[in-house]
């Protein structure tokens, strides 16, 4: 993955576009540079032969749609993968996608359209304009023609993308000329990720025809909330405006205009998350008019899938929403949301994605690689990111995802980051052997406590928690080392662990009511607050979250944790939390041997949302303020797609790659359930049935520890 590719790189001529030329690093940059810029590129290649095969690579800045003889096939780059911080100078880190196909042609007509200038803000730039192409053509006698981007390609700006999410059929695109090769700035990797795959949805009643002058509004509902782009194809002879509205729900949503004024076809750039489509159209010419709206679906290649399915009906259906939200965001890395596409700075979202994957998609690259970006983001801010705690759940991810795939060489290419991040964190400690010095106490969760939000709190409502992940971070740590077969940095992670539980369980446990508390009152340091370190406050918080991280990360002993988590199932220890946090409570019922008694009645609160909208996965269960709105597109809360389906086989992975595993199935009350699993070796699938004895088939090259179960023939 590391080796740098020669390549080509062209953009248009900066003599006759002296203003089209540069860009903002990133929409969060702070003193951004808003130049929007649609350049379009063409090359012919007619050879005497077919070309039955084809090795394709490309990239640009900031986005493309790649066509090959008027089809679409692919679109690109693979995403940087920033932060919150950091936005003010280039990414090292850029990179190519790979294609093969078989044209068996002999004429190839590339065309690209490509956006400069990032619009959301997973979108990142080198600050100029560019794209490249390579491709090796192997012909029908098998001989090879290598061609690449350069000046013979043919480029023109197309200034009728006039802005972002805005087309102006009455600008004519420029006339081409040959395209300009410039400096590689990019130096681009080949993603170890597949192009995304894309399906046209075309709405029943999305076609409308209009007389002269005649308006029409129509919605147009989608059977899911999808994540994709608009398209529009349109037959007029005359000035026709269209707009848009890409709506989950019933919400204000994400907006397309265009104004045609002939017969084409249009697609945009703008990723959104839409379950229905308002079109409104108005047909300004003299003559009759008709639009098709669709749109197109985006996500990461599915190649094989797997399901989980129980007696309780409503509790498959929220597997099945899950599933699906995880789907659609699945991009190229893995999002919070399509609706907000945040960077790849929300590490506790993608953590539970990765662990949801072996239950649904079963491919892991991708996870993987959102380990190394993160690696990256790392290594270039000194082991910092935005979130303090994301930064640490980081490191959980990737031990787990180790353990899933038994991709060594992902922990070697992460140590240099890990080391960083590790010696970060020391430097926060005080003298009470606590987080006494971060940066932030963020994220906690989307709630507001007294009216403090739980995403940047003060040290009394975040402190615990921090400390917390801190310490899973730690015992993750310990075993990676242990992986690379360091065994002095092991130990002497394993003791800094030893000293943090005991500072932990000293200073923030409360012995008399026998629960955590969230935080110390102690003064923060004046030279640390900020936006995103509030002021200390004097009132002590006895809440959910630190208490449900102290049974899932081992920072009370078993018996502790037990009794916490009875108090927590009876509501005797206060506070909200959403899906995301339930999470980590489900994981501490498992870790503690409680699943029996406590999954599916966990898994309930799930219910209500999907019975209200199963199209996608509602952002949380209460809302932090009255005004704010949920996305349902949003897959942090998707855990029951991975805890219950674990629960149901009670699975532990004892080596990597689940080359071992432990299975001790239990329908925890159901009467009836399906379980598959995607293992890096095959699909294992446990049946269960009431009264019965489980019947399991598992991949030959899998031992499997547990009670002697009979094989499904």
């Amino acid at each position: 993955m590391k080796q740098i590719q020669r390549e080509k790189w062209i953009w248009l001529p900066e003599d006759r576009y002296p203003h089209s030329q540069t860009t903002s690093y990133s929409a969060l940059a702070e003193n951004i540079q808003r130049n929007y810029v649609v350049a379009e590129f063409l090359k012919e290649y007619a050879f005497p032969l077919k070309v039955i095969s084809a090795r394709i690579r490309f990239s640009a800045d900031t986005a493309v749609q790649l066509f090959l003889n008027g089809s679409i096939i692919g679109t690109g780059p693979a995403s940087v993968g920033g932060d919150f911080i950091g936005n003010e100078t280039a990414r090292d880190n850029y990179y190519a996608s790979e294609l093969e196909l078989t044209p068996d042609v002999d004429r190839l007509v590339f065309f690209a359209r490509v956006q400069m200038g990032p619009v959301q803000i997973c979108e990142y730039s080198k600050g100029h304009g560019g794209f490249m192409l390579s491709a090796v053509f192997v012909m029908e006698d098998g001989t090879e023609q290598t061609v690449s981007t350069d000046e013979s390609w043919l480029v023109r700006e197309n200034r009728a993308f006039a802005a972002p999410r805005s087309y102006d059929g009455r600008i004519r695109p420029d006339a081409y000329v040959p395209a300009r090769e410039i400096e590689n700035r990019w130096q681009t990797e080949t993603a170890p990720i597949p192009v995304r795959s894309e399906n046209q949805i075309i709405p029943e009643e999305g076609t409308i025809d209009l007389g002269p002058g005649e308006k029409k509004s129509v919605v147009l509902d989608l059977d899911r909330i999808y994540a994709g782009f608009v398209r529009m194809d349109t037959e007029n002879s005359g000035e026709l405006y269209v707009r848009v509205t890409c709506r989950e729900l019933d919400e204000e949503g994400t907006a397309e205009e265009a104004l045609f004024m002939e017969s084409g076809t249009w697609r945009g750039f703008f990723l959104h998350s839409a379950g229905s489509l308002l079109a409104e159209a108005e047909n300004r010419s003299e003559g009759p008019a008709k639009i098709r709206i669709s749109f197109i679906e985006t996500h990461y290649p599915v190649t094989e899938e797997a399901h989980t399915f129980v007696s309780d009906e409503e509790l498959t259906k929220v597997l099945e929403t899950c599933r699906h939200t995880l789907k659609i965001c699945r991009q190229t890395h893995h999002l919070d949301s399509p609706r907000h596409c945040e960077p790849l700075a929300c590490t506790g979202d993608y953590y539970i994605e990765s662990l949801m994957t072996p239950f649904s998609f079963g491919d892991m690259r991708l996870s993987g690689f959102d380990l190394v970006r993160t690696a990256e983001l790392l290594e270039r801010e000194n082991g910092r990111m935005f979130h303090t705690t994301y930064s640490l759940i980081w490191v959980r991810m990737l031990y787990d995802v180790y353990m899933i795939t038994g991709d060594q060489a992902l922990l070697v290419r992460c140590r240099k980051a890990l080391e960083l991040l590790l010696r970060r964190f020391d430097s926060y400690r005080g003298e009470n052997g606590l987080m006494e010095n971060p940066p932030d106490y963020m994220f906690v969760d989307w709630i507001y406590i007294d009216g403090i939000s739980m995403h940047h709190p003060p040290k009394a409502l975040g402190q615990s928690c921090l400390n917390m992940f801190y310490f899973a971070a730690l015992q993750a740590a310990e075993k990676i080392f242990e992986e690379l077969a360091e065994k002095e940095t092991a130990r002497t992670l394993a003791g800094k662990r030893a000293d943090l539980r005991r500072a932990i369980n000293e200073q923030l446990f409360d012995r008399e009511r026998g629960i955590y508390f969230e935080g110390l009152n102690t003064p923060t340091r004046e030279d640390l607050i900020g936006k995103w370190m509030p002021p200390n406050i004097e009132k002590r918080y006895y809440l959910k979250h630190s208490n449900i991280l102290a049974c899932w990360s081992g920072v009370c002993d078993d018996e502790t944790g037990r009794r916490i988590v009875e108090l927590i199932m009876q509501e005797k220890i206060g506070g909200d939390v959403q899906p995301y946090f339930l999470h980590y409570l489900l994981e501490a019922v498992y870790r503690l041997g409680l699943r029996e008694k406590y999954t599916l009645s966990i898994l309930e609160k799930w219910k209500a949302p999907v019975r209200d909208c199963a199209k996608g996965l509602a952002e949380g269960f209460v809302k932090p303020e009255p005004t704010y709105r949920f996305d349902h597109s949003h897959a942090w809360g998707g855990t029951p797609l991975y805890s219950l389906p674990r629960a149901l086989l009670g699975l532990s992975v004892l080596q990597p790659g689940m080359k071992e595993i432990q299975l001790d199935p239990s329908l925890l009350g159901l009467k009836e359930a399906r379980v598959e699993l995607l293992t890096p070796s095959g699909k294992l699938i446990c049946e269960m049935k009431e009264g019965e004895e489980p019947r399991i088939r598992c991949p030959e090259n899998i031992r499997v520890h547990g009670p002697e179960k009979p094989q499904i023939p």
